[in-house]
C-alpha cells in the first residue's frame, strides 16, 4: 500500500513522494490572533494534527511548522476597540489558541513562526520581487503585479479575465486624477502598506509601514524550509486569494514550486448554513465545551470532526454532537477495557504504556488502507468501532456472567490494537485516574443510584440521564435490568 493525497493544485489524488525520502515537510496556515478559536479552527487543526500523527506512525520524519498572523487589520481593530496595543491582543489570543488546542489533544508544532519575528525576511522577499519586476512601489505602498506572473490562478482555477468580466462593475480601474497611492491593475495586491496615523509601523526601504497578509506566509515558509515544502495545508477558504497569492510571490522569487501538495479542509456548516459571525451561528471551541447545554467532551468533539473525511464539509447540529457523544462513549469503553478487565483475564501487564502491535493483522491493514486513501478518517474509525464493540461485548459477559468469552491473549492484542490506532487519530480515554480510583464510596454510588431511580419513576428522564453521566464520569458503569434494578461496577 502507498499513501495517496488529493492535491488541490492538480485536482487529483497522487502518490505521496516527498522531496527527501522518509522526510515530510509540512506547513500549516495558522490563526490570525484577534479572537478565540471557533469550530472551523477545530476542524482544520484536528485534521492537520491527524495527518501529522499518521505520517509519523507510517515512519516518516515530520517537520511541522505553523504560523501566527500577529500583524493584521483585524487585530488592529480589536486593539482600537479595547483601547490597548496590537501586541496585547495578539499575545492574549495566542495563549488562548494553545489552551484550546491542548484540550483537543492537538500536538504542538515543531516550530511556530510569527509575522512580527519575520519582518527582515518579509522585506528581503519584497525587495527581491521588486528587483525582478514582479512588484512596484507607489506612495509608500508596494504592490505585486499579478499579470507579470504567468501561472496566476493555477491553484484556484480562476482566470483574471473571467473574474474581471464577471465583476459587475465592482472592480474599478485606477483613476490618474485621484490622490494617494495607485495600483497599476485592479487585481494587484499589497505586499507592504504605508504607515497610517496611530497605527503600528516598521521601517523599510519604502518608508514606515507593515506587511500585507499574503507576503507573511511566503516569507515564513522560505525562512523555515527554503524554496519548496512537501505539503502546504489550510482551509478551503484560503485557496483564493491567500494561497494563490502565496504561490505567485514565492515562485516568482525562487523559480521553484512552493509546495508539492496542497491540502485543504472542508468548511463547518451550522444547520446547513456556513458558520459565520454575520449569521449569528458562530461558536467558539471554549463556549461549546464549557457553556453549551449537554456540552460534549473534547474527545467527543474531536470524534465529531474525524467522522467526516477532511475535504468534506461537516454539518454542526445538536443531533450530530449527540451522535458523537454516544460514539465516544462506545470507543472509550473499548479503550478502558484492559484497565477494567485485565485482572479478570489474567494479564500480567495491562498498563496502557506497554503496547505491541501486529502491523499485519486485518484490523491494522484495514485502518492503514483507509488512511492511505487521502486520510479517510471515516473508514479508519469504522475499524476502531468494530474493535471497541467486541471488547464491550466481552466486558458485559464478564460483568454479568463472571466468565471470559474469548482467548485472553487475543483480547489483549485487540485492546492494544484499539489503543494504538486510536492514538494515531489523537483519541485517548479521558479521566483514566477516575476510572481506576475509588473517587466515590460504595454508599455514595448507591445513594446516587437511588436518586436516579426516583427520577426515572417520576419520568424526569433528563435528571436520570444527568446522574448516569455523573457516575460514568467517575468511571462507574451502570447496567439497567428488568424490574427497575440497576447493577454497577467500577
Amino acid at each position: 500500500m502507498s499513501l495517496s493525497l488529493y492535491n488541490t493544485l492538480t485536482r487529483r489524488k497522487e502518490p505521496f513522494a516527498p522531496i527527501e525520502p522518509g522526510m515530510a515537510k509540512l506547513y500549516c496556515c495558522g490563526v490570525t490572533v484577534y479572537d478565540y478559536c471557533h469550530l472551523g479552527h477545530a476542524r482544520s487543526y484536528i485534521a492537520w494534527d491527524t495527518v501529522r500523527r499518521y505520517l509519523l506512525w507510517r515512519g516518516y520524519q515530520v517537520q511541522y511548522v505553523q504560523n501566527f498572523t500577529d500583524i493584521d487589520d483585524k487585530i488592529l481593530n480589536r486593539a482600537r476597540k479595547e483601547q490597548c496595543s496590537m501586541e496585547t491582543i495578539s499575545q492574549r489570543y495566542t495563549q488562548a489558541y494553545f489552551e484550546d488546542m491542548a484540550r483537543l489533544n492537538i500536538l504542538e508544532a515543531d516550530a511556530y513562526t510569527y509575522a512580527t519575528q519575520t519582518l527582515d525576511g518579509i522585506k528581503r522577499l519584497i525587495a527581491e520581487l521588486e528587483q525582478k519586476g514582479f512588484a512596484y512601489a507607489t506612495g509608500g505602498d508596494v504592490y505585486y503585479a499579478v499579470r507579470k506572473f504567468d501561472g496566476y490562478g493555477k491553484l484556484s482555477g480562476r482566470k483574471l479575465d473571467d473574474m474581471q468580466a464577471g465583476a459587475s462593475g465592482r472592480v474599478s480601474t485606477p483613476d490618474p486624477a485621484a490622490n494617494g497611492p495607485q495600483k497599476q491593475d485592479p487585481f494587484d495586491f499589497a505586499l507592504w502598506k504605508g504607515a497610517k496615523p496611530e497605527e503600528p509601523a516598521w521601517e523599510s526601504p519604502w518608508g514606515p509601514g507593515r506587511p500585507g497578509w499574503h507576503i507573511e506566509c511566503s516569507a515564513m515558509v522560505q525562512e523555515q524550509f527554503g524554496p519548496t515544502i512537501d505539503i502546504h495545508m489550510g482551509g478551503a477558504d484560503l485557496v483564493f486569494p491567500h494561497h494563490e497569492n502565496e504561490i505567485a510571490q514565492s515562485e516568482a522569487a525562487t523559480g521553484h514550486p512552493l509546495a508539492r501538495y496542497w491540502l485543504h479542509n472542508g468548511m463547518v456548516n451550522v444547520g446547513g448554513e456556513k458558520m459565520s459571525k454575520s449569521l449569528g451561528n458562530f461558536t467558539t471551541i471554549r463556549a461549546l465545551l464549557d457553556e453549551a447545554p449537554e456540552a460534549p467532551s473534547p474527545m467527543a468533539l474531536r470524534l465529531f470532526v474525524l467522522q467526516a473525511q477532511y475535504r468534506k464539509p461537516i454539518d454542526f447540529t445538536d443531533g450530530a454532537i449527540a451522535s458523537a457523544k454516544n460514539g465516544w462513549a462506545t470507543l472509550q469503553e473499548g479503550l478502558r477495557f484492559g484497565l477494567e478487565y485485565g485482572t479478570n483475564l489474567g494479564w500480567a501487564d495491562a498498563a496502557p504504556e506497554a503496547r505491541t502491535l501486529d502491523r499485519n493483522s486485518p484490523a491494522v491493514q484495514q485502518f492503514e488502507a483507509a488512511m492511505d486513501d487521502d486520510f479517510n478518517t471515516s473508514g479508519a474509525l469504522a475499524v476502531l468501532f468494530e474493535l471497541a464493540k467486541e471488547l464491550r461485548r466481552v466486558g458485559n459477559v464478564i460483568t454479568h456472567q463472571g466468565q471470559v468469552d474469548g482467548d485472553a491473549a487475543e483480547l489483549y492484542q485487540q485492546w492494544q490494537t484499539l489503543v494504538v490506532l486510536a492514538q494515531v487519530l489523537g483519541l485517548e480515554a479521558e479521566e483514566l485516574e477516575a476510572a481506576q480510583g475509588d473517587t466515590l464510596a460504595d454508599s455514595e454510588i448507591e445513594a446516587l443510584l437511588a436518586q436516579r431511580q426516583a427520577a426515572r419513576q417520576a419520568k424526569d428522564f433528563a435528571e436520570g440521564d444527568r446522574l448516569r453521566d455523573l457516575l460514568q464520569a467517575q468511571g462507574i458503569t451502570l447496567i439497567d435490568k428488568t424490574g427497575g434494578l440497576t447493577d454497577w461496577h467500577r
